[in-house]
């Protein structure tokens, strides 16, 4: 398996970095279980403020099935693109009614400090 490294390519998306997998598996994890305000805290992950937990909850309830935890080929058609100032970053979210799902969780990553840090916006249908 190929590392992937970390692109500021302002042109073109380029697939999720290997050293952010682990703290979007917590968040997914985390909002499976229906903890949309992430309240037991996520290293490098900004809180959610009770409208955002709000709106997170109810597009998933809107859509009508249960995230599930992500499967290795999330990785393969998530993806990110550098911004200037932040990566925009789009998860491909799994449900267990469907497997692969229409619904995307949109992530803003920062660089802060010689690490990152991750700002969750939103869960839709794109």
């Amino acid at each position: 398996m190929s590392v992937v490294n970390i692109s500021k390519d302002l042109d073109s998306p380029t697939f999720i970095p290997d050293i952010w997998r682990e703290t979007i598996h917590k968040i997914v994890d985390a909002f499976s279980d229906g903890d949309y305000s992430l309240s037991t805290g996520i290293s490098n992950v900004l809180p959610i403020s009770q409208s955002t937990a709000l709106e997170l909850e109810e597009s998933i309830a809107t859509y009508g099935a249960s995230l599930t935890t992500l499967p290795e080929k999330t990785w393969d058609t998530s993806q990110c693109q550098w911004a200037g100032d932040f990566w925009d970053v789009l998860i491909d979210l799994f449900t267990v009614e469907e497997g692969r799902s229409d619904l995307v969780l949109q992530l803003r990553v920062y660089e802060k400090d010689h690490d990152y840090l991750f700002k969750v916006y939103m869960i839709y249908v794109p």
